[in-house]
């Protein structure tokens, strides 16, 4: 690549950046104004700063499987903090009924973490989830929820948020998971009446009932599917 070739692309993506800055914050204050906290975090090391200052020293935490939180070091946060984190992926943790009561435990808890499939322009929230206890635990139960959501799951409208989970979302998750559904093969949802299939249940959140209690952290930067 060329010197001016480079120069260029280095400003084509600084117009890119800015462009991301001010779409995730028109985003933040949608999300605001449906009584949802918002945050954004330009980095991992954002990400953290932000933690530290949400989460109480001693809380109880609880999370949902999530890509997001495994490769932003979420869940490597958790298990060295000063929290009793309700760990499902933990290595003592080999039974079915452990695993079991760790989802349980999920409602009770002061934070539970997750991430979404999409979130709207509209600052509405959008997850489809296998069995049900990642979406009941958004919905109810644990006193605050903290969505961390890459800039990749921002679509336009709820279209493109029901699009984003057949195309990319639901297909990448069940080839991580070793699923034999169709999608895993074609790369696109089938509608499939697997028993390995892991859309099942599907909610929209386009308002929060108790002010505050999701707080989602919008990362400018991709994370998760």
């Amino acid at each position: 690549m060329s010197g001016a070739d480079a120069a260029g692309r280095m400003k084509m993506d600084a117009h890119t950046e800015l462009i991301w800055n001010r779409k995730l914050t028109r985003l933040a204050k949608r999300l605001q104004a449906n009584q949802m906290d918002a945050y954004i975090a330009d980095s991992k090391d954002d990400l953290t700063v932000l933690l530290d200052g949400i989460l109480k020293p001693g809380a109880t935490v609880n999370a949902g499987g999530s890509m997001t939180l495994r490769e932003t070091g979420i869940i490597d946060y958790l298990r060295r903090g000063n929290f009793t984190f309700y760990d499902r992926t933990a290595p003592d943790v080999q039974t079915a009924e452990q695993t079991e009561a760790i989802y349980r435990q999920a409602f009770s808890a002061d934070y539970y973490f997750a991430s979404a499939n999409a979130v709207t322009s509209d600052g509405w929230i959008y997850n489809v989830d296998g069995r049900g206890n990642r979406t009941a635990a958004i919905l109810y139960g644990p006193k605050n929820v903290i969505l961390v959501c890459g800039r990749n799951k921002w679509v336009k409208d709820l279209a493109a948020a029901l699009a984003r989970n057949r195309e990319i979302s639901a297909p990448a998750n069940c080839v991580r998971l070793g699923r034999k559904t169709p999608c895993t093969v074609s790369g696109e949802c089938e509608d499939c009446k697997s028993q390995d299939r892991i859309c099942n249940d599907y909610t929209l959140i386009k308002r929060c009932s108790v002010k505050g209690r999701i707080k989602v952290i919008l990362l400018n930067f991709e994370a998760g599917y």
